[in-house]
């Protein structure tokens, strides 16, 4: 799916991002979606834990690889201060856009930088802010 030099960078891409930010990313790689992308994506946040940062503020990134399928889920936090799941489409028509041109690393990197932006806007980065989540992208086996 993706080489150790491609996780390399889209985890350069969550740290790049995650600077000018409290908000938590975290990318989630699957090769085939068994469900619609949005409620794998929400169940797999919850099995990661990602609800259980300080404020609230994580958001999984949830690709399908083989099915060019990707999803976005933020915790409540981020829901109650941004709206609705509209606020991602953004994000994820930059990486669907690169996924057909068969550039998944260079559209998750897209996905995740553009999420960071968004973040930033409301959940700027605190002088004592910690990384609550790891920055690696998480394959599924």
């Amino acid at each position: 799916m993706l080489n150790k030099e491609e996780l390399n960078k889209i985890s350069e891409s969550i740290r790049s991002a995650e600077s000018h930010t409290s908000g938590e990313i975290r990318v989630y790689v699957a090769r085939h979606c068994q469900s619609e992308p949005l409620e794998a994506a929400f169940k797999k946040f919850h099995q990661l834990g990602m609800d259980k940062t300080h404020l609230r503020n994580g958001v999984l990134i949830y690709i399908s690889v083989a099915d060019h399928k990707a999803a976005i889920y933020a915790d409540e936090g981020i829901n109650e201060t941004v709206g609705k799941q509209e606020f991602w489409n953004e994000a994820l028509e930059l990486m669907l856009t690169q996924f057909k041109l068969n550039e998944i690393r260079l559209g998750i990197s897209k996905g995740v930088e553009k999420v960071g932006e968004l973040l930033k806007e409301y959940y700027p980065i605190a002088d004592d802010d910690k990384n609550e989540l790891e920055n690696e992208v998480i394959i599924e086996e």
